[in-house]
């Protein structure tokens, strides 16, 4: 079958970067091709951007959002699109869903901004299937802190949060074909289950 770009969206402490991992493992174990990867980062130059993005405080938010697609421009044209390319299953954590919330609905910048940076930088690129993992705020955040690596955005507020949430729930009930929402609030294996039998489901795979 045609490799498909499935990418993974939710707030701190969803648990995306484990559902990534486990979604890519079981791509591989059924004999795909897959490249898992990340956002803001990915490609050298896309990483060194993460670097400054979540490095500091105080960025205004259209020169953030500037700087989250230029990294995604990167990333798309160095890593995604060769390995599609190739035949490989690209596995995503965050894509441009995550800075409609975050920087749009979470800081207020406006959307058109986010609109013609999304024009400019992917054309009509966008996600064959995204994976929305939604848990409650306070747990989110709470289980964000236990990791021992919190970055800024696990510092700030939960009103912040719960905009964000907002948000992605918002945009999944937009599009419906191509946002899954997963309860992420369940425990690890049932997430995980829910996960790949979603993928299996939404693109028929075997």
């Amino acid at each position: 079958m045609n490799p498909k770009f499935i990418t993974l969206e939710g707030g701190e402490g969803s648990g995306k970067t484990t559902q990534g991992k486990n979604l890519a493992a079981w791509l591989a174990a059924s004999g795909y091709s897959v490249l898992r990867t990340r956002e803001p980062g990915g490609s050298a130059g896309a990483e060194a951007i993460r670097g400054l993005l979540l490095g500091r405080s105080g960025w205004d938010p259209v020169a953030e959002m500037a700087l989250h697609f230029a990294a995604r421009r990167e990333h798309w044209a160095r890593s995604i699109q060769p390995s599609l390319a190739a035949g490989s299953f690209v596995v995503c954590d965050r894509f441009f869903d995550s800075t409609l919330a975050y920087q749009v609905a979470g800081q207020g910048a406006p959307r058109a901004a986010w609109e013609g940076l999304r024009a400019v930088t992917l054309g009509d690129v966008a996600p064959d299937l995204t994976l929305y993992l939604d848990v409650p705020v306070a747990l989110g955040v709470s289980r964000a802190m236990e990791r021992g690596d919190a970055n800024r955005y696990d510092r700030l507020g939960l009103e912040f949060h719960e905009r964000i949430r907002q948000s992605f729930l918002a945009q999944a009930a937009a599009e419906p074909g191509r946002f899954a929402v997963i309860d992420a609030s369940a425990p690890l294996a049932a997430v995980t289950e829910a996960v790949i039998a979603t993928t299996r489901a939404r693109l028929g795979l075997p």
